[in-house]
């Protein structure tokens, strides 16, 4: 059913939850996954990010990317890409899936609702509306 499956990692305990679908899945499909952390660039951001701090966001990043690929290892699944990217987190997201042949992009959320959600806004909801294939959404279950 799938061949190619992208998660998206910010590296936080809500990519972790997505993380353990999108690796069960590859396993399961013997598909191909791609781990893809998005450091944001946007303008505003941009013009007032040193060069050591671009450097401390790309170093997280590419530890939430490696510690998924070492679980994707583990769990035995073949193809594990990492990569990390610069850009609006959800374009980065559906421009990768295109260029790399995704057929199943995996988030996670954290399920913020109301006022939150729309002064914040969702990249997960973001990646829902615009990819152009199935978008499997993860929100972290709560203890209880």
């Amino acid at each position: 059913m799938y061949r190619t499956i992208l998660i998206a990692t910010d590296g936080s305990e809500y990519s972790d939850a997505a993380a353990a679908h999108a690796i069960d899945l590859a396993h399961k499909y013997d598909a191909a996954l791609h781990a893809l952390s998005v450091i944001e660039m946007d303008v505003s951001f941009s013009e007032t990010i040193s060069e050591q701090m671009l450097k401390d966001l790309e170093g997280r990043g590419q530890k939430a990317v490696d510690t998924i690929t070492a679980r994707a290892h583990d769990a035995g699944v073949t193809s594990v890409e990492g990569t990390v990217v610069r850009g609006t987190p959800h374009r980065a997201i559906v421009d990768y899936a295109h260029d790399h042949g995704a057929d199943l992009v995996v988030v996670g959320t954290h399920g913020r609702r109301g006022l939150d959600r729309l002064l914040l806004g969702s990249v997960a909801e973001r990646v829902l509306r615009t990819a152009d294939v199935p978008v499997l959404v993860v929100r972290e279950k709560k203890a209880e």
